[in-house]
């Protein structure tokens, strides 16, 4: 069953939607995690119900996440999303510390892809279905610019501002 519910961010209004999971923190596992205005955002469907009890645990740790005291997330993520290279390169979003960038070249260097496919690793980024908690907004321009975030480059710069403090 999938269920959902809404916490306030300084980001905006953050929509975070599970699957019930006995092995995940506070036994929802992550399907996504979206921001309005944000492109290819999930919305809510028939369907699904409204749990906010289901995501005590998660809610708590985007709080503190926010508020400067998490540096990594503890969370499963719901099964059965994007093809098998998006879920590689997801991975790999997860292991770019709290408070560092890395360039996109630099992650398709890590995952062994050619130079070529930089912009299909850039597309799998860009598809990422869990914004904040799997570290997208860490990945930048090789030049040091911000560039592509499903959230919008004004986030992108606030997140990494909070990583930074």
């Amino acid at each position: 069953m999938t269920v959902y519910t809404t916490l306030d961010s300084p980001l905006g209004e953050l929509l975070l939607v599970g699957e019930a999971s006995p092995t995940a923190p506070g036994g929802t596992a992550l399907a996504s995690l979206s921001m309005p205005g944000q492109k290819g955002a999930a919305v809510v469907q028939e369907g699904w119900t409204r749990d906010d009890a289901a995501f005590t645990a998660l809610a708590g740790q985007v709080r503190a996440y926010f508020a400067g005291t998490l540096t990594r997330f503890d969370v499963e993520y719901a099964p059965g999303t994007g093809t098998d290279f998006q879920r590689r390169v997801w991975d790999a979003l997860d292991s770019v510390p709290y408070g560092t960038t890395t360039t996109y070249g630099a992650l398709a260097g890590r995952l062994g892809l050619s130079r070529a496919a930089v912009r299909a690793l850039g597309t799998a980024i860009g598809r990422n279905p869990v914004l904040v908690v799997r570290p997208c907004h860490r990945v930048i321009g090789a030049d040091g610019s911000l560039t592509g975030y499903a959230g919008g480059l004004e986030r992108k710069r606030q997140l990494l501002d909070l990583e930074a403090a």
